[in-house]
């Protein structure tokens, strides 16, 4: 597992056109609700003030999709637990025996106890023995009461597993990318270009001063549950903020713009893999990624408090 810095990293169809729910078996043993996309053509990536140019958001690019499905919801402890049940898989963190844990999240009564190092230059980030899906903020922590909340923990590979198991994939980068636009057209956010339409709190990220204060004023402080927003026009939720989503391209600031883009898959090759959507610990100050365009990358043994993943399937 590589220790990387940082908050991020320890880094068009009309509106509702096509769009179906449906529900899929999970080996017969629970159901996983799906949105049918109908792809088609979208304008991929950003070109505007806030586009991180160093993590080759832009140039902005016409690409074409598929017909897929993909998850309403990243995958939450409950559904991850079945997989558990069902399989016995041990994932990385459990394997390593530590992860990391973003350090407000530890009671400070056990700080000194439970934390064995801190990551150089982002001393927000503990590595904590024992610290797994099932034990969030490290040894003594329960995923009791957070059954609908988005699994964490759990690497690139972990998700790779997991959608073995259930006969999914790991959904495509601009296939992420197209579900959170929501059919919107070159929007910030998967509901439009204000961050709080109304005045009303649309995500679940950071509100105070990072890394010292979270003011919570979204109802959250840490994860929350998949449905606590309100969905995008294709139906998806959390698709901004709460966990980072594993994507399964290998990431690379260079896109192919090679006419025509029909369903890119990223490089054949790479050390990371892509994750999107930005998290409960992003803030404009400083981790500007909960935007739909944002992006950027982690080792796929790699696990934290703050990362998960959804389901695709193609159709």
């Amino acid at each position: 597992m590589t220790e990387r810095n940082g908050c991020c990293v320890v880094k068009n169809v009309p509106r509702g056109s096509g769009v179906q729910q449906t529900k899929i078996s999970l080996h017969g043993s629970s159901d996983c609700e799906m949105i049918a996309l109908p792809g088609g053509s979208f304008m991929m990536g950003s070109e505007d003030a806030d586009a991180r140019s160093s993590d080759g958001e832009g140039p902005v690019r016409e690409v074409t999709l598929s017909p897929f499905l993909l998850g309403k919801y990243p995958i939450t402890n409950r559904r991850f637990n079945l997989f558990i049940q069902q399989t016995g898989y041990k994932t990385e963190a459990e394997v390593f025996g530590w992860s990391f844990v973003f350090w407000l999240h530890i009671p400070g009564e056990r700080f000194r106890f439970i934390v064995e190092d801190t990551v150089a230059g982002a001393a927000w980030w503990c590595k904590v023995p024992g610290a797994t899906w099932t034990s969030p903020e490290g040894p003594g922590s329960k995923i009791d009461g957070r059954e609908e909340h988005p699994v964490v923990h759990v690497s690139w590979n972990d998700a790779q597993a997991f959608c073995h198991w259930a006969g999914m994939r790991l959904p495509s980068e601009a296939e992420w990318e197209y579900a959170a636009r929501g059919g919107l057209k070159q929007t910030k956010y998967p509901w439009g270009n204000k961050l709080r339409p109304d005045g009303q709190h649309r995500c679940n990220i950071w509100q105070g001063t990072f890394p010292n204060e979270d003011s919570g004023d979204d109802g959250y402080i840490g994860s929350c549950p998949v449905d606590a927003f309100p969905a995008n026009d294709f139906g998806m939720h959390s698709m901004s903020g709460n966990t980072w989503e594993w994507c399964a391209d290998w990431w690379d600031i260079h896109h192919d713009l090679a006419a025509p883009i029909v369903d890119p898959q990223g490089p054949s090759t790479g050390s990371s893999r892509v994750i999107r959507g930005g998290s409960f610990l992003c803030h404009k100050s400083y981790c500007n990624r909960y935007r739909v365009s944002a992006r950027t990358e982690q080792t796929p043994d790699s696990t934290t408090s703050h990362m998960g993943f959804r389901c695709a399937q193609s159709l």
